[in-house]
């Protein structure tokens, strides 16, 4: 971004897709517009199944990874998946892409079969499961049944930089327009799958009353992942010998999981990597390289009303 605008990037962005769906004989998806659901902005692609959502039948023994979008879900997901069915199903981290072993509850993109549906189909125990919706949105079966959840938050600067470039990359989002009003949406709450700081903090609270709901940082699993991998194993139960934990570190790193393409979702045919990979940096600070001093400004001075009532704390640097 340092060498060409903001709109020479996105204009090169659109040119390079069309050229590259005219030469697969695809046509070039209409990119969804964002509407009022519930009290948060959606699109399509995560209402359409909402009937088979919200009645979705978890089970007792289901782990749920719930994240605002771009905050380390597959991340997180990747090191469950690795915990769990590592040693016993190795197989699995070479054949089958990580939306298929951990299904995207909500999703109805219509290239695969809805999130509900994969999830049903699931063989293993526990089933792992994804969500990016608010806490308020989460099916009711996850309540009753007292499920494990693992929620992954990361701070607001980067989170808003990480999804700027997810949306430029993801055909199925609605377009992204220039960083400046990108951050003002943001800011605004016009996100898919709604505000930051209600997804955050609603399930900030819930922590407070539901005992089996993990709360993460992403700060700290950049800071030292193995520690962080000790308190989830305390939380989950689990009791891997060192070089199990060792293995499943090295295997979660951030550059080992870029290039491996059932993890990377390099095989989903609306992102577009020419754009941008989707898993770009994985680091904390990033922010700095596109906020500008006076955008940081306002930005802190809005967070600052918008946070004021809840004691969940982030860190913008480690």
């Amino acid at each position: 971004m340092e060498n060409e605008s903001v709109q020479e990037l996105q204009q090169r962005d659109k040119t390079n897709y069309q050229l590259d769906t005219r030469k697969k004989g695809m046509e070039l998806p209409p990119r969804p517009k964002l509407f009022d659901f519930h009290g948060v902005s959606m699109i399509h692609h995560f209402t359409d199944n909402w009937e088979n959502i919200r009645n979705f039948q978890a089970r007792p023994d289901d782990i749920l990874i719930a994240t605002y979008p771009k905050a380390g879900t597959t991340w997180v997901s990747y090191i469950l998946d690795l915990l769990y069915f590592g040693q016993t199903a190795p197989e699995r981290q070479t054949s089958l892409p990580i939306y298929e072993r951990v299904p995207f509850l909500e999703s109805d993109f219509h290239i695969l079969p809805p999130g509900t549906e994969l999830a049903d189909k699931l063989s293993t125990s526990p089933r792992l499961i994804k969500t990016h919706l608010p806490v308020q949105l989460v099916p009711k079966s996850f309540w009753e049944h007292n499920c494990r959840i693992v929620y992954v938050a990361r701070n607001a600067k980067d989170n808003a930089v990480s999804y700027f470039h997810f949306d430029r990359m993801n055909q199925a989002h609605p377009e992204p327009g220039d960083w400046n009003n990108y951050l003002q949406r943001f800011m605004d709450g016009k996100m898919v799958f709604g505000s930051w700081y209600d997804h955050v903090t609603g399930w900030w609270e819930r922590k407070q009353t539901h005992s089996k709901l993990h709360y993460l940082f992403y700060e700290d699993m950049v800071e030292d992942t193995g520690r962080e991998l000790d308190r989830l194993c305390s939380f989950l139960g689990l009791s891997p010998s060192a070089e199990e934990k060792e293995r499943v570190r090295g295997g979660a790193q951030f550059d080992t999981m870029k290039k491996n393409s059932m993890a990377n979702y390099s095989t989903v045919p609306i992102m577009d990597f020419k754009i941008s990979p989707f898993m770009r940096k994985g680091k904390v600070g990033d922010w700095k390289n596109h906020f500008t001093v006076a955008q940081s400004e306002q930005f802190d001075e809005d967070y600052k009303k918008k946070m004021k009532n809840t004691t969940v704390q982030f860190r913008t640097v480690v």
